[in-house]
């Protein structure tokens, strides 16, 4: 896939497989994702069974832009400017579920859920043709301190329980800086990709 000019076509298939459940990894502006169709048990319990996750795991809703990130969490104003000098990038944000949220994607005690706004031209333009957004959790395998970076090789490692990897080249191999806003107030939950002076 064209890192710059993906093709049509080609995002117009994935697309399409996401819609029928396909559990696919996929190029960010950190690192690679493991990414579904918003409403798939079926994804989930796959991603919890790669990853070895427990059900206080913050799934992360991958959105296209703030309209389509504010139709699924709560966001006061202070927080709103935060969150929108900071989109699109490499940060997760942790916010209050809305209703549009399936349960099973909330933190089971905080009704909470993970958004974030890639900068990335082949994921926005993924988000684009899906028109949701797409459920997430970072590519990082159990017992290992980094995610890996190479489409070829995630194939290689995970073709047997993946249904498609989406290869654009290269991408970092920093996960997202997280940060909790549900408590009112920024915490930084992990130090990754993003910036987090203007959270301190």
């Amino acid at each position: 896939m064209h890192p710059d000019n993906p093709q049509p076509r080609t995002i117009s298939q994935i697309a399409e497989s996401i819609r029928s459940d396909a559990l696919i990894a996929y190029p960010t502006d950190s690192c690679y994702a493991l990414g579904c169709r918003l409403g798939s048990r079926d994804g989930i319990d796959r991603i919890r069974t790669i990853r070895h996750l427990d059900d206080r795991h913050h799934f992360t809703l991958v959105c296209q832009d703030f309209a389509q990130l504010g139709q699924f969490v709560r966001v006061d104003k202070d927080v709103f400017r935060a969150i929108k000098a900071s989109t699109p990038g490499s940060y997760t944000f942790i916010l209050p579920a809305t209703k549009e949220v399936p349960r099973m994607l909330q933190h089971p005690k905080k009704k909470t859920v993970g958004v974030r706004i890639p900068d990335h031209v082949v994921t926005q333009a993924l988000l684009a043709e899906l028109g949701e957004p797409l459920l997430s959790s970072t590519l990082l395998l159990p017992d290992e301190e980094e995610p890996m970076t190479q489409g070829w090789e995630i194939k290689d490692r995970l073709d047997h329980v993946l249904d498609g990897v989406v290869d654009s080249g290269d991408c970092g191999t920093e996960p997202t800086t997280v940060i909790d806003f549900s408590g009112g107030e920024a915490e930084i939950v992990r130090h990754g990709a993003g910036d987090t002076s203007r959270f301190e």
